[in-house]
């Protein structure tokens, strides 16, 4: 099969599965402040598709899943000049959109998703020779997200490297000038968080990919050619691990340019792969099914994870609970012709007006019984297990 094909299919297979599993979340109580309460680019870009698709989960979290795709297109694209063998660059992209933290990124109303677009576009210019637009993009990139310092500081130990001052001035002047826009969090009691920061990488990869990337970073660090995308990636995951001895750390910040670093792991495991003779390759056979199932595991777990909830005593435990219920809630207060409540939870007000469950007084939702007797009960179940109750008087 040809390898744009096979390229082709995994953008489109991986693109199907997530379209599934939108279908199945409802909107966070984060995602709904910055719908209704928020100013910055994620207020803009979700009220534009949602003002033409219609307010609904999928217009809110397409532009995402379109930033996604195109991330996938960028990085065959920068894999191209870096992986000689075709496989080598189909297995990059298979893994990539394998990846538990990416396709997060592909679905939450999230600045990840934009950063690695973003990121990946940059890189691409700067690689094919492209600098005035490449340099137009990055100096862009001051006006999205504060994310972004990361990146300057990693462009600028890579200038510094390849001794490139033009790019070592634009970088050095945008991290300055992110500094004074957006700050820098030092707040909070100085307190180690490396195991946790060490946690939630292996959460965003998987654990055992996550220490191959490991290995494959600091090998090309002592043998190999440093290029653009290990700067970047090395740097955000140094810095993270550095500063977390310190502070807990909203690690969504630094993993966005960790990631971008999958074709390099996939070259150095191919190297090795390929100098050993065909008897000797059986641990690394091994070792690339153990990942490449657990990571498809992972990805359908992620998908269809409703089933779940029937494996943890505590609903609330579920690693999606905070993405499901307000949207089946809607649909039963809708149901029964009911269309303003009162409740307590402010959160949940805010996620269901969404739906269009707007605030009124005829109505007053709890989820635990009052004193009197309740006019309904609604409760929210998947796969056969009870999930939450709600009561209306």
């Amino acid at each position: 099969m040809r390898e744009i094909t096979l390229i082709f299919l995994i953008i489109f297979v991986n693109t199907i599965f997530l379209l599934f599993a939108i279908n199945g979340l409802s909107i966070h109580a984060q995602e709904a402040l910055i719908y209704f309460e928020g100013v910055g680019f994620l207020h803009v870009i979700t009220h534009f598709f949602t003002s033409v698709l219609g307010q609904n989960d999928f217009a809110l979290r397409l532009p995402f899943l379109l930033l996604h795709v195109g991330s996938l297109v960028l990085l065959y694209k920068i894999a191209k000049p870096l992986l000689k063998h075709k496989i080598d660059r189909v297995v990059s992209v298979g893994i990539y959109a394998l990846l538990p933290g990416v396709n997060s990124a592909a679905l939450l109303v999230d600045p990840a998703g934009i950063v690695i677009f973003v990121t990946l576009l940059f890189v691409y210019l700067y690689m094919q020779c492209f600098y005035k637009s490449a340099f137009t993009v990055l100096v862009a990139t001051l006006f999205i997200d504060n994310a972004f310092a990361i990146l300057y500081l990693s462009l600028f130990f890579y200038a510094i490297h390849k001794r490139e001052k033009p790019l070592i001035f634009l970088s050095l002047t945008l991290f300055t000038l992110c500094m004074y826009a957006y700050g820098f969090d030092t707040g909070g009691k100085p307190k180690g968080y490396f195991l946790d920061t060490l946690g939630v990488y292996a959460a965003i990869f998987s654990p055992l990919l996550f220490l191959y990337f490991i290995y494959a970073l600091y090998r090309i660090l002592i043998k190999e050619e440093k290029n653009l995308l290990w700067f970047i990636s090395f740097s955000a995951l140094l810095l993270s691990l550095l500063l977390s001895f310190r502070q807990k750390l909203h690690i969504e910040e630094f993993a966005p340019f960790v990631v971008l670093a999958i074709p390099l792991m996939v070259r150095v495991f191919y190297n090795s792969f390929r100098v050993r003779l065909p008897i000797h390759r059986r641990y690394h056979k091994i070792l690339f099914i153990v990942i490449f199932s657990s990571l498809a595991f992972n990805f359908a777990l992620s998908v269809f994870n409703k089933p779940l909830y029937g494996f943890v005593q505590d609903p609330k435990k579920h690693f999606s609970y905070d993405y499901h219920i307000a949207k089946d809630l809607a649909q039963k207060l809708k149901d029964n012709n009911i269309n303003y409540i009162t409740t307590s939870d402010d959160a949940l007000q805010l996620r269901l007006k969404f739906y269009g469950i707007k605030s009124g007084n005829a109505y007053k939702l709890t989820s635990y019984p009052m004193y009197k007797k309740e006019q309904k009960t609604f409760k929210i179940t998947y796969a056969g297990v009870l999930v939450k109750t709600f009561y209306l008087y």
